[in-house]
């Protein structure tokens, strides 16, 4: 039996042979034709080119002995001159390109005949012989001459131009032979060719069709066929491997299908088991697992379409985690989600997170639910502490400070230069912590809702320029540039000019206290979309990377910043401004060349965006 390269050398050594045989009659009759064009531009069209000249130059020669018997015997001389070494040269061309049988002795003639002519020709030049003499010279033996030269010179030339025209015919014959013998070749060649491709469809793709409809088959999990080895060479043993392959899969299938069942159910316990409501969900949005919480509290049965559940919010996460690829947390007003479990009050914080597959696309989505309940209770009150505290401390510490105030007026007598010293530090102490308490409180109002914000349209310029003239005179006395780029064409925005100017002034003091003198800092606002967006950037110290994430979180500083920068709590009650109005806040800075801290507000006439605070 033939195994497939046997029968791939069969059937292309069998074309091989045909392009070598037509390729060796192609040189073959080539040479001979090169050869039949060799003799008829060679030989035959250099005599003939001789003849040619040999016949101008003997009648210009001729031309001259006339002039010289009609009396222009100087035009005569000349001609005769010039032409009789173009003759000469012409007929040894002729003497060395003897080719055709009787043309040596043509040749010869001519070479016999000119030496006469030449005789003849000095006799007619004569000038010792009276003009009679020498026309009878001319008449009776140079023009006699001439002609048999002439003569002589035509048989050289159809010597020639025969042979040429039978050289052509041989070439036309050879030719025609060469066609037809191509022909009878290429037709030779095309039905080799088509016995091969008849028989590699038969030996080998057809066989390959076969393993290829089989490997469909097992795409489509069809792991029972087996296929036919209908050869005993490579694709047959390919057929026995396929079919060992097959058999192979199918235990695999089998142990894998118990492994998936096991796992499957190991999964389900699990998932019984979690405290916390978890679900998976795949790609179409059906529920494959969750747990009992997810089940009871949010209606996450397996089986059930996220969709069809009502959650809004929830549809959102489970969209925006398949089209992103990437974890996805609720914002705004739906980051914590409020149900009640038995009658209990209870607070979610939902986030998606995508099952990514081996290609980076989400093959399903994890719908977790943080309990959050405690924290959220913690908060509250934390918060409550805080506004009671707070209360309860500015009624005395008011009495404190008037008190500080009074005594340094010396409305209750003159004091010594210590009691002064003593009380100054009491003043700028209660001072402090009544900015403190203040704060406290401010954030305490706006977490709670309590804060009363009159937000309305408002001129972006107007909000930065009030702010900006505030601190002139404070950059001034610091030795810094301070700047305001706000375009008078910017849309205006939905805020409170109080807050939204109480957020731009701490902004500014904090840059204008960390930036050294001789440098810049710089308020501006552009237009972002449905947004305008606010930006103060400075040149100073910078923040350094850890701390970015934690600036804006109460109580807190960068360590190793001087006493009395504050008590962190101006980017709290900043962000908690900004988030109030429906928009976000963030920085970024690099340690040693300054820091940017951008807020964005909404445009007028925008309607909040979906996720965002009212």
């Amino acid at each position: 039996m033939l195994g497939i390269r046997q029968k791939l050398s069969l059937g292309f050594g069998g074309l091989l042979l045909i392009v070598v045989i037509i390729g060796s009659q192609s040189i073959t009759l080539l040479t001979s034709l090169g050869h039949s064009i060799d003799v008829i531009l060679r030989e035959n069209y250099r005599s003939v080119i001789a003849s040619q000249e040999m016949k101008e130059a003997l009648e210009r020669m001729d031309g001259g002995a006339l002039f010289t018997l009609l009396g222009d015997t100087d035009r005569g001389r000349e001609l005769i001159a010039a032409n009789e070494p173009a003759f000469e040269i012409a007929l040894k061309v002729e003497l060395d390109n003897i080719t055709v049988p009787g043309e040596q002795e043509a040749a010869g003639r001519v070479e016999t005949l000119f030496a006469r002519y030449r005789t003849a020709l000095k006799t007619v030049q004569d000038p010792a012989l009276s003009l009679d003499a020498r026309r009878g010279a001319y008449f009776a033996d140079l023009f006699p001459l001439f002609q048999e030269i002439k003569t002589a010179a035509d048989d050289i030339l159809r010597m020639n131009q025969q042979n040429m025209i039978e050289a052509n015919t041989r070439a036309r014959t050879i030719a025609a032979a060469a066609k037809q013998r191509m022909v009878l070749l290429l037709l030779c060649g095309a039905f080799v060719a088509l016995l091969f491709v008849l028989f590699i469809g038969r030996w080998i793709l057809r066989p390959i069709h076969r393993l290829i409809r089989s490997m469909e088959e097992i795409r489509r999990g069809n792991l029972d066929l087996v296929v036919q080895a209908g050869s005993r060479d490579e694709i047959g043993s390919l057929s026995e491997a396929f079919n060992e392959m097959a058999s192979s899969l199918r235990e695999f299938r089998r142990d894998n299908r118990t492994r998936m069942a096991r796992i499957q159910r190991s999964t389900q316990q699990v998932f019984k088991s979690l405290p916390d409501a978890v679900a998976v969900v795949d790609p179409g949005g059906s529920v494959e697992v969750s747990t009992k919480a997810a089940a009871e509290i949010f209606g996450l049965r397996p089986e059930v379409r996220v969709q069809d559940l009502g959650f809004g919010w929830m549809s959102g996460l489970f969209d925006e985690a398949l089209r992103s690829g990437s974890i996805v947390e609720a914002r705004g007003s739906q980051a914590v989600v409020q149900r009640f479990v038995r009658s209990e009050e209870h607070f979610f914080r939902p986030e998606a997170v995508p099952i990514l597959g081996g290609e980076k696309n989400p093959s399903g989505v994890i719908l977790v639910f943080k309990d959050v309940t405690r924290q959220m209770q913690q908060d509250e009150l934390k918060r409550g502490v805080i506004s009671t505290v707070s209360h309860q401390l500015r009624t005395p510490l008011t009495s404190l400070r008037m008190a500080v105030y009074l005594l340094l007026e010396e409305k209750a007598g003159p004091l010594t230069p210590k009691q002064t010293e003593l009380l100054a530090a009491a003043r700028e102490d209660s001072d402090r912590l009544h900015s403190t308490l203040s704060s406290l409180l401010d954030i305490s109002r706006i977490e709670s809702g309590k804060m009363q914000m009159n937000i309305r349209p408002e001129a972006p310029g107007e909000i930065v320029l009030e702010q900006v003239e505030t601190f002139r005179s404070a950059a001034k006395d610091r030795g810094v540039t301070l700047t305001m780029e706000v375009p008078d064409e910017l849309p205006e925005v939905l805020a409170d000019p109080a807050q939204i100017g109480h957020v731009i002034a701490n902004l500014i003091s904090n840059a204008l206290k960390h930036t050294s003198p001789g440098g810049e800092v710089s308020v501006s606002a552009a237009s972002d979309g449905d947004m305008v967006s606010f930006t103060v950037a400075d040149t100073g110290r910078g923040i350094p990377a850890p701390y970015l994430d934690k600036v804006f979180e109460q109580f807190f500083q960068v360590p190793g910043r001087e006493a009395g920068s504050g008590e962190g709590l101006g980017l709290a009650i900043a962000r908690e401004i900004v988030e109030a109005h429906g928009g976000t806040i963030g920085v970024t800075s690099e340690e040693g060349k300054g820091s940017t801290f951008t807020f964005r507000l909404r445009r007028a006439g925008q309607t909040a965006r979906e996720g965002s605070p009212a």
